[in-house]
């Protein structure tokens, strides 16, 4: 007897491109949100973004409260509830780029009150995700939440933010094109379920950011345009799959075992793009398409090599060989790899 089954939960609104903040309030009442809303911001985005966002609930009589956070952690989750529980709000919004998202969507799940993502940067997929990211001494836990109800995403005001920023966001969508094949991978010899709808709408955003590198330019908005939509389209490959998988895999536990051995030296979709290169080396050897995923780092400007990182060449070779320890999740690297063959893979793409 077919007993299967599953529970997709993907935002109700997606709204994108150009002054689209202004149009906050028409989305939330869409969604038949009752009550105060509270913002969850950091200091940044709540310089550039807060006030014209307050502003737009002008028009229907309502007064945001808002919390400003200065780190993602488990604290401030807690810091998020007190000020929710204070003023009973009905529902956060998480205004700026992956902290202030990932510590509302977080906080939100735990409320059980609907949650609105507001991007102020196009940096990671964790503005569309079901996925909260938050470091915890010198790991780093992803805890599964709800994904936003909405996403409003003003391209304006997205390519006007940190360049670095953008192409952290646009490697941390190459890098879906080694995860995808882990997956594969895993499902093949552990027999880890599989979804083909997800996989492919994964590879295929991949693939979008692979072959439009070269037309994504610092400033442009219509670059913008490309890399949040590619962004929205990895999350809801997530929220298909009810899991991570289609775009986490040998790439992001390197990167996560960078965060230990060498905290703070580069931005998450930084690292995961330039451990993408080895793993696909890994995976498909001199012949594979390494050179194409390198090739398309480098079209956006995004770091192609440890030195780039600043992280040193053992650091790297380090973070290769014990990654498999960071969680059960099979992949290429299976129970871990030889330094030999991790730094064979680290020289020969260039890496090191």
């Amino acid at each position: 007897m077919f007993e299967k089954s599953t529970w997709i939960r993907l935002p109700r609104n997606v709204v994108v491109g150009h002054g689209v903040l202004d149009q906050v309030v028409e989305a939330v009442e869409e969604l038949y949100l009752d009550g105060r809303p509270l913002i969850v911001t950091s200091p940044t985005p709540k310089e550039l973004a807060f006030d014209r966002l307050r502003t737009s609930f002008d028009a229907v009589d309502v007064d945001p409260a808002v919390v400003v956070i200065e780190e993602a952690s488990f604290s401030a989750v807690k810091d998020v509830l007190a000020a929710a529980e204070e003023i009973d709000a009905g529902y956060l919004i998480g205004l700026g780029g992956g902290k202030p998202i990932d510590i509302a969507k977080m906080a939100a799940d735990e409320r059980g009150c609907g949650f609105v993502s507001i991007p102020t940067a196009a940096s990671h997929d964790g503005i569309v995700s079901g996925r909260g990211s938050v470091p915890d001494g010198d790991s780093r836990h992803s805890v599964a939440a709800h994904p936003p109800l909405a996403v409003i995403a003003d391209t304006e005001l997205i390519a006007n933010s940190p360049w670095r920023l953008t192409t952290a966001g646009c490697a941390d969508i190459i890098s879906n094109y080694t995860a995808v094949k882990d997956w594969q991978l895993a499902n093949r010899l552990k027999n880890v379920e599989y979804s083909e709808y997800a996989g492919a709408l994964s590879q295929m955003t991949a693939e979008l950011l692979v072959n439009q590198s070269n037309s994504i330019k610092r400033g442009l908005e219509e670059s913008a345009w490309v890399v949040v939509k590619a962004l929205v389209s990895s999350g809801v490959a997530m929220s298909i799959a009810g899991s991570s998988r289609p775009a986490s895999g040998a790439e992001h536990l390197i990167s996560h075992q960078l965060d230990r051995i060498a905290p703070n030296a580069a931005l998450h979709g930084h690292q995961v793009g330039v451990a993408s290169i080895v793993t696909e080396y890994l995976h498909s050897g001199e012949g594979g398409d390494w050179r194409r995923v390198r090739d398309a780092l480098a079209g956006i400007d995004a770091p192609t090599t440890a030195n780039e990182l600043d992280i040193a060449d053992e650091q790297f070779v380090r973070a290769m060989t014990t990654a498999h320890e960071i969680r059960d999740r099979y992949t290429i690297l299976g129970d871990g790899i030889e330094e030999t063959a991790a730094i064979e893979a680290a020289t020969v793409t260039g890496v090191l």
